[in-house]
């Protein structure tokens, strides 16, 4: 197994004395912000020789999945080759998993149809600003926010997703024209021209969908090379597994020698994908502003008419490209920088938008061909750069052949493996409440993508808050009642602690002491302080007794600079019984608040 970009950085010995802790300081933190410098000092032919592999098998996957993604986006197809060589340089610099590829996907190409209204203007601006928006949250190492969406809300909107671009291609399989974007719509008018098929598209799509499956099929099962194999056997392997490997491309490839095989006899049974803008991008800033036969629309009005998509777009790139990081590095065994992962997906779509790029991020599928390929360190996406800059330079012509039928079966291929079928029961299995938020985000995603993320998000904060306001507690019944807190304990969840203690405790005849045990309790508030004192105040006009066991220091500073009336405290469940029940040789602990460092190991006694 080729060793991990985090593996290959560690620094070297620069020396001894003050002056080599700041020289090995300033190197580590221009490793951290240059990952390139980590590797690159050790690379090797070896590795060469597999990034090529690599990044070669990538690009031939890239090219024509960036033509059919550029459809879904409602944009021309040579956006998605605009889009799909940026972040294969930049990730060579700033990337810090060797398996990951940036570039054009089928959600963010969703995200991108919603908010940009299918002009390129607008997606090229939207890509510049959701870099902006990244690179901030990667400098101010804000990645963390992204902990505060829930599996189930990425896997409802990821199931939602791939059920849309799924469907949204179902036109285009059978040669549909004019059927509206909406998905409601979308589903309304498909079946109601379903009459309308195309023959020769549906039948062209139809053979590409299953020529993919059995290419895929051949992939998974293709049997490992064992150096003692001969040689024969070794080059016949290399072939299915570099033609399986490929099969994106050898589909639109067939696909196109038979249209223009039908062309060349004056026939045309498909939909052509028609002309592609030939040569490289011009390099230029944003539009910042749209001329329209109607007059020209400001800066302003543009970030208005996007909306919710400055949020939606950046933070769902992030999330798709960190998980995708996540994924493969667990997979392969090394350690990725989430916010560094930030500043390189944003300065991607800065740079992007300077090309003509929409909004990109991480790559599921062709992150997993880089890693199959053996993929050694990111050099491998400047093959795939290059490859896809020499198609958009040299082949654009030959674009025009390729029927839109095979760029949707690629399209459906390459999106049914994000849909999730066994989240459903594994939630129904280990915690049916999950389910909520995902069927909450799954079925508002089919009305507008950004409600059904916000109303998930919200189901599982509020869940998430219910917990903290509701925290389970643990109760051992006898003349001493003694109740554990499951959990910490914050302000939302005071009273419900107490209503609690006072049913337990105090509604009963007769009244009983309680001991409070604090061992999973680790911080405080003064709300929860405040609570705190009003529950023994209410215990001693009964005439018994709250005491604390198990407090940890933080907790215990707190109580003690409030100085509660009637504070009791002790080391062990077992001498808190005690005392509480007048059994003599027992009195609590009487630590002022200066002394407790002195207490430190006495207080976190169990």
């Amino acid at each position: 197994m080729a060793p991990s970009v985090q593996a290959l950085g560690r620094p070297r010995s620069l020396g001894s004395g003050m002056a080599g802790q700041v020289r090995c300081c300033s190197v580590a933190a221009l490793q951290r912000w240059l990952p390139i410098l980590s590797w690159l000092p050790d690379y090797s032919g070896e590795w060469l020789k597999m990034d090529f592999i690599a990044g070669l098998s990538v690009g031939l996957t890239v090219i024509p999945q960036a033509l059919a993604y550029a459809e879904v986006a409602g944009l021309p197809p040579q956006y998605g080759l605009y889009s799909a060589f940026m972040g294969c340089f930049v990730y060579f610099f700033l990337g810090t998993s060797r398996d990951v590829t940036l570039g054009p996907t089928a959600i963010m190409s969703l995200l991108v149809s919603f908010y940009t209204f299918h002009e390129p203007a607008y997606a090229v601006l939207l890509a510049f600003l959701s870099g902006c928006i990244q690179l901030a949250l990667g400098f101010l190492r804000l990645g963390f926010l992204l902990d505060f969406i829930s599996c189930p809300v990425i896997k409802g909107f990821t199931s939602a997703a791939t059920v849309t671009i799924g469907f949204g291609q179902i036109k285009n399989l059978l040669g549909l024209q004019d059927i509206p974007r909406q998905f409601f719509l979308q589903v309304y008018h498909t079946f109601l021209n379903i009459g309308e098929t195309r023959v020769g598209d549906a039948v062209l799509g139809l053979v590409c969908m299953m020529l993919l499956l059995v290419l895929k099929l051949m992939r998974d099962h293709v049997p490992p090379v064992h150096p003692e194999m001969p040689p024969g056997v070794r080059l016949s392997h290399g072939l299915v597994w570099t033609a399986t490997t490929a099969r994106n491309a050898l589909v639109v490839s067939f696909a196109a020698l038979v249209a223009y095989s039908f062309e060349v006899t004056g026939y045309q049974p498909f939909v052509l994908t028609g002309e592609t803008a030939e040569g490289l991008p011009p390099v230029r800033t944003p539009p910042f502003s749209v001329t329209t036969a109607n007059g020209t629309i400001s800066f302003t009005e543009m970030v208005q008419d996007m909306g919710a998509g400055l949020a939606v777009v950046p933070l769902m790139g992030l999330l798709e490209s960190i998980a995708v990081a996540k994924a493969f590095a667990s997979q392969n065994n090394y350690r990725i920088d989430a916010n560094q992962e930030l500043v390189a997906i944003g300065l991607t779509n800065v740079l992007g938008s300077l090309v003509s790029s929409y909004p990109v991020t991480g790559s599921f599928g062709r992150t997993a061909v880089n890693a199959q390929s053996g993929v050694c360190t990111p050099a491998g996406g400047l093959v795939t750069g290059v490859l896809v800059l020499l198609s958009l330079d040299y082949l654009t012509s030959l674009f025009y052949y390729i029927p839109k039928s095979a760029l949707a079966a690629v399209i459906i291929m390459a999106v049914t493996p994000l849909f999730d079928t066994k989240i459903f029961t594994t939630l129904w299995r280990v915690k049916r409440l999950d389910l909520l938020p995902l069927c909450v985000t799954f079925l508002l995603c089919f009305w507008e993508v950004q409600y059904g993320i916000l109303a998930g998000t919200l189901v599982s904060l509020l869940i998430l808050l219910h917990s903290v306001a509701r925290p389970r507690t643990q109760v051992s019944e006898g003349l001493v009642l003694i109740i554990q807190p499951a959990s910490g304990l914050h302000f939302p969840a005071i009273e419900a602690l107490r209503e609690d203690l006072l049913s337990r405790a105090l509604e009963v005849s007769p009244p009983r002491s309680v001991v409070l045990d604090c061992t999973h309790i680790c911080s405080v508030d003064y709300t929860v302080v405040l609570g705190l004192g009003e529950l023994m105040e209410d215990f001693r006009r009964r005439g018994v007794a709250l005491a604390f066991v198990g407090l940890q220091v933080p907790v215990l500073r707190v109580l003690l600079a409030a100085d509660l009336k009637g504070f009791q405290y002790f080391p062990t469940i077992e001498e808190a019984e005690q005392s509480l029940r007048q059994e003599p040789g027992t009195q609590p602990y009487n630590i002022s608040e200066d002394s407790v460092p002195e207490h430190k190991v006495a207080l976190l006694k169990p």
